[in-house]
């Protein structure tokens, strides 16, 4: 069960979570309405390479990442969408585009949008395309201890 490796890390730090099961649903957007969840709240992992690197791009469900506030948030020289066939095997356990928001689970930069930092509350994939984790932003800053920069643009 892919949420069994993030359930054990959020007890190991005593964070409050929620575990919310919902029918199965792909997009954001499709997650958000299915589990009843404003799409600000929802948070969809995207994964981009900064100069080459893997890392994670955290953003509402209801936003769009601008590359080019991206690649000036990040002082770099590049930064791409990485296709799948890159990152499928990076988290094991994981439904391919239901990972969730944890690069430090798998050794990745980490990057929150700002737009989702101002909620109290973040609402993300569990990895799987059926189960999320609702937990308050503070505890997900902690434990994640993500950069938060602006990179979003409102769809």
């Amino acid at each position: 069960m892919p949420v069994k490796k993030l359930k054990d890390f959020l007890d190991e730090r005593g964070v409050k979570y929620v575990l919310i099961s919902h029918s199965p649903a792909f997009t954001a957007q499709e997650v958000a309405a299915s589990a009843h969840v404003p799409g600000k709240e929802m948070a969809k992992t995207v994964v981009i390479k900064i100069d080459g690197e893997m890392a994670l791009a955290v953003l509402p469900a209801s936003y769009l990442i601008d590359l080019d506030l991206l690649k000036l948030a990040t002082y770099s020289d590049d930064v791409e969408l990485a296709g799948e066939k890159e990152f499928k095997d990076t988290f094991p356990g994981c439904e391919v585009g239901a990972m969730p928001p944890f690069g430090n689970l798998y050794a990745m930069r980490t990057l929150v949008a700002d737009s989702l930092a101002e909620d109290e509350s973040i609402v993300f994939n569990a990895g799987s395309h059926t189960e999320l984790i609702r937990m308050t932003f503070e505890d997900f800053r902690r434990v994640v201890e993500p950069e938060i920069v602006e990179f979003t643009a409102h769809v």
